[in-house]
């Protein structure tokens, strides 16, 4: 997809998202076959709903009927929220993890597995599990150290019992 094109995607979608107290996380166009799918991930403090994500992806698709962004070639149209495993790349991506398992890859080399008790303009407040009945110890982790983090799947997560992890979808054909 072209620079521009996907500039021209974001400046229009942009205003759509905001509207509903979301924040734009991604917009892609891949080829699949013989048509395009255009790719809209949303997310918020408080997660996306599914309904959420349909609604957004019938304003979606009403806007981009009335332009030519998408040229005239077929495309399918994905709103989604973002799934378990997509880095955390921005200071709202740790926002949203505290409470959560990390495994980040630190800029000096190795990596780290703890959970995100603080967030701050600087760095993560962390507990670093113990290890054979060794209780965990907090650490400091500056965001400069980090080369990248992905939030860890736990299926047992302390006090996460009704708390579902997944992407939700919404699916329009153009």
């Amino acid at each position: 997809m072209s620079t521009t094109q996907s500039e021209r995607l974001r400046e229009l979608l942009a205003p759509l998202v905001s509207a509903r107290e979301l924040d734009l996380e991604e917009v892609e166009v891949t080829p699949a076959g013989k048509r395009r799918v255009l790719r809209v991930v949303v997310d918020s403090d408080e997660g996306v709903q599914l309904d959420a994500c349909a609604e957004l992806s019938r304003e979606i698709s009403q806007k981009l009927d009335e332009t030519d962004v998408m040229g005239g070639a077929p495309y399918v149209l994905e709103v989604t929220s973002p799934g378990a495993d997509r880095p955390l790349t921005q200071h709202r991506h740790y926002v949203r993890a505290t409470g959560r398992l990390i495994k980040a890859q630190l800029t000096e080399g190795g990596e780290l597995v703890a959970r995100i008790v603080a967030v701050d303009d600087e760095g993560l407040d962390l507990e670093v599990p113990g290890v054979k009945g060794r209780r965990p110890t907090a650490r400091r982790l500056a965001f400069a150290d980090i080369a990248k983090a992905r939030v860890e799947i736990e299926f047992n997560r302390p006090g996460a019992a009704t708390a579902a992890a997944g992407t939700d979808e919404s699916q329009e054909e153009a």
